[in-house]
């Protein structure tokens, strides 16, 4: 994994971003390697937090790191410690393909999070930034007609820290980014920089539950804690009937199924019964979601969320 952008400021805080493909065998191994990073870099002066997004095919193919920090000298500090390069050289053997890190400036247009994202890095042949730029523009301009575009951003390389040029567009939904990737319009753009491209690389990002809530069109999703309590509240019951009801007795039980099947069955199960789930009760707490939402009123939905959550560990406690 190395630095591929780099935010043009050492102002406000910024947030590495790394895209990696992870053999399919060693996801288990990969998240534990993770929550031993995280207990690494936890101790790095300047570091805020890490967000880990695991895989999720077909629509996301890649693991998802987000890590913040509270300024450019102390994420590149990190990017280039021994700590950093000695928890890489464990990693290698899970991973395949090409790794992306991005260093990006967090408030920004065109930053993730949003509901899904392309991260699209662009190596150029020697010579031709003068051209590239001059085609990006006619690419920018493009993309921001296009239904469902959000936001974009763009970041140059800097000598001694990347090589390629970075672009981050964010759009409203997944069909509203696939139908401009796949537009005849950008293809031709693409055929146009084929004369000064040297590498091209382009990935789609889902970041957080967002695609389980609808805030409105052109409004921000709503903060990760909520949309975290509010599939808690969901998951929670979920994963404890099918445990006690069906995994253990029949899975496991009858059907003789060994214990990961049997926790692969019931996660499987849990994430499609959230996807009807989790929107139904987002609705009920639309009230409450809104980053715009007062203090008082953010208070009252966690106060409710936390009798619910006592209400259904008293009901399942009598189970």
């Amino acid at each position: 994994m190395s630095a591929t952008s780099a935010p043009s400021s050492a102002s406000g805080s910024v947030s590495i971003v790394t895209q990696t493909r992870v053999l399919p065998s060693r996801d288990a191994d990969f998240a534990a390697w993770q929550e031993g990073t995280n207990a690494v870099i936890s101790a790095f002066t300047g570091f805020i937090e890490q967000t880990v997004l695991p895989a999720n095919p077909p629509t996301q193919v890649d693991w998802v790191i987000v890590q913040r920090f509270v300024d450019t000298p102390s994420a590149l500090a990190w990017l280039h410690s021994k700590e950093r390069a000695t928890r890489i050289s464990q990693v290698q053997p899970m991973l395949v393909g090409r790794d992306d890190v991005h260093v990006v400036p967090d408030g920004a247009s065109g930053v993730l999070p949003s509901p899904v994202s392309a991260v699209i890095s662009t190596r150029i042949k020697p010579g031709q930034v003068d051209a590239y730029r001059a085609w990006e523009q006619k690419m920018a301009a493009a993309q921001s007609r296009a239904p469902g575009f959000q936001g974009y951003r763009f970041e140059a390389p800097i000598p001694g820290v990347q090589e390629d040029f970075l672009a981050l567009l964010r759009f409203d939904t997944e069909a509203h980014l696939n139908d401009w990737m796949a537009s005849p319009e950008r293809k031709a753009l693409l055929r146009e920089a084929e004369a000064f491209t040297e590498e091209f690389h382009a990935r789609i990002v889902h970041t957080g539950f967002d695609q389980w809530f609808s805030p409105g069109k052109g409004a921000e999703p709503p903060s990760t804690w909520k949309q975290n309590l509010l599939v808690l509240l969901m998951l929670y019951p979920v994963v404890f009937l099918f445990g006690r009801f069906v995994q253990v007795p029949l899975l496991m039980g009858i059907a003789k199924i060994p214990f990961p099947a049997a926790l692969f069955i019931g996660n499987l199960f849990s994430i499609l019964c959230l996807n009807w789930l989790v929107p139904w009760v987002s609705r009920r707490f639309a009230w409450w979601l809104p980053r715009t939402a007062t203090r008082e009123t953010n208070w009252k939905g966690a106060a409710i969320l936390i009798v619910l959550y006592a209400i259904l560990i008293a009901v399942f406690t009598s189970l």
